[in-house]
């Protein structure tokens, strides 16, 4: 009895509110998205709305049997859990049901369940277990490489389920390892990569090259230490057009301008970097490094585009704008941004919607779901869920910085990262400013396991801050 008084009284309720009105919100849109005049009942079970009311009471019970369950619980078994977790992937690859061109889900008498998104969960209990181990430091190459393989395994069996959105989700626990330690050198390396992915799609290999070499040029002048190396520094430069003009007049017009640019700045580098070596002219020596990656990766986008599923290759064009896809996912997102700007300030009402109505949006009730509230309830409502989003992940943070238990807060970071993940890509892809990968709006999106598993993520977190004063005790 104790224990359940304790349990009532260190419960944060705050998230137990913003969770219940969340999920609320988001039955009374799938109802919204999905109406049809003649309908029976709400508990129609043949319609989804009635389907996502009986996954809405067991998503309840579910976070009250969390509560209920000891908080030691998930710390002891959260490797089982992951291997539990890594095992379903494996097996939906061979037993699973393909649906929309991925081999993601298991069905039973009509009910399908995807593992991956379950994955998240057991995937962040093991990490915390990992990071909260003594000894354990952010920057070893050791301690880098553990967390990287817990994220590598179910990101890449997601991948070969052609569900990439679900596998990009995984990246989001790079935010919460930036505030357990890591430099930020390698989080800013990860933007780098993305923009030199979205640079190398829009334009030329050779103004690519020029970009990434002149960027150099700049970071070598501002880690200058003396006016001498700024001398060198401009003889470097110098020399890169003296070879790149020597190159192109010796082999004409045979060899493209972008591999005689390439070629310039490797034979200087190959005449400077004994200098910088014998200087210890370390800072310099980092910046040509981290330069040379940057190429590597621009030889790699090309090859890495071609592997892409056609779908996903429109996606990312039609978000760049490099090509006009009015079939696909073109088509989606422009008629997503039409309802939610036919919404206007206050929207036209609940169940007014022409657009929902008349089904203009393929997958409204999943992935854009939020066009549905832009329609019907503007942007003072679009607002509105935002705001609850927002304050949700901040109370979620809140929580994690107050843990005396590392396994506690690093848990709670992972549940703030992955829910902003689903937010920001989900609403940014209904309005066009996210490609469009497939994931679900947490508690709005139709469907069971999407709902259960950010029960899971959050109601375990509320447990484990409900246990926080006797971590110590």
């Amino acid at each position: 009895m104790n224990r359940q008084n304790d349990l009532i009284k260190n419960l944060d309720w705050l998230s137990v509110f913003f969770y219940v009105v969340l999920v609320f919100m988001g039955w009374l849109n799938i109802y919204a998205a999905v109406y049809d005049d003649n309908h029976s009942s709400i508990l129609d079970i043949s319609q989804k709305y009635g389907k996502q009311l009986i996954w809405i009471g067991a998503s309840f019970v579910l976070g009250f049997f969390i509560l209920l369950t000891d908080s030691k619980f998930f710390t002891a078994f959260s490797f089982v859990l992951y291997g539990l977790l890594v095992a379903l992937l494996v097996s939906v690859l061979l037993f699973g049901k393909e649906v929309n061109g991925a081999r993601s889900w298991f069905e039973l008498d009509g009910i399908r369940i995807q593992p991956a998104e379950f994955a998240k969960f057991a995937t962040a209990l093991a990490i915390a277990n990992v990071m909260s181990r003594h000894g354990f430091k952010m920057m070893r190459f050791s301690s880098l490489f553990q967390v990287g393989l817990l994220l590598f395994i179910p990101a890449v069996l997601i991948i070969l389920q052609n569900d990439t959105g679900s596998a990009l989700v995984y990246s989001s626990f790079l935010l919460m390892m930036y505030r357990e330690g890591l430099h930020g050198s390698i989080l800013l390396l990860f933007f780098i990569t993305v923009i030199l992915f979205i640079f190398t799609l829009l334009y030329s290999p050779l103004t690519v090259l020029v970009i990434i070499i002149g960027s150099t040029m700049i970071a070598f002048l501002y880690y200058r230490q003396n006016k001498y190396e700024l001398y060198r520094i401009i003889i470097f430069l110098a020399g890169c057009i003296v070879f790149f003009l020597f190159i192109r007049w010796l082999f004409a017009l045979t060899i493209p301008d972008e591999r005689i640019l390439l070629y310039s700045y490797l034979l200087m580098n190959l005449f400077g970097i004994y200098y910088i070596y014998k200087r210890k002219m370390k800072h310099i020596l980092l910046v040509m490094l981290a330069s040379w990656l940057c190429i590597g990766a621009t030889i790699t986008v090309d090859y890495a585009f071609d592997k892409l599923q056609p779908h996903q290759k429109d996606r990312i064009n039609n978000l760049l704008g490099i090509e006009s896809d009015l079939t696909g996912a073109g088509y989606n997102v422009n008629q997503s941004k039409i309802a939610i700007g036919s919404g206007g300030f206050s929207g036209k009402g609940f169940l007014q919607g022409t657009q929902t109505k008349f089904n203009f949006v393929p997958e409204q009730s999943t992935d854009f779901i939020f066009c549905t509230v832009g329609e019907e309830w503007g942007f003072v409502g679009s607002t509105v869920v935002i705001l609850l989003f927002l304050a949700f992940i901040l109370r979620l943070i809140s929580l994690a910085e107050r843990q005396r238990s590392d396994f506690s807060r690093i848990y709670g970071y992972c549940v703030a990262c992955i829910l902003f993940f689903h937010v920001a890509i989900n609403v940014g892809m209904t309005i066009g400013v996210a490609p469009v990968i497939g994931i679900p709006l947490p508690f709005f999106s139709y469907g069971g396991s999407s709902l259960w598993a950010f029960t899971l993520l959050i109601f375990i977190f509320l447990r484990l801050d409900a246990n926080r004063l006797q971590v110590f005790s």
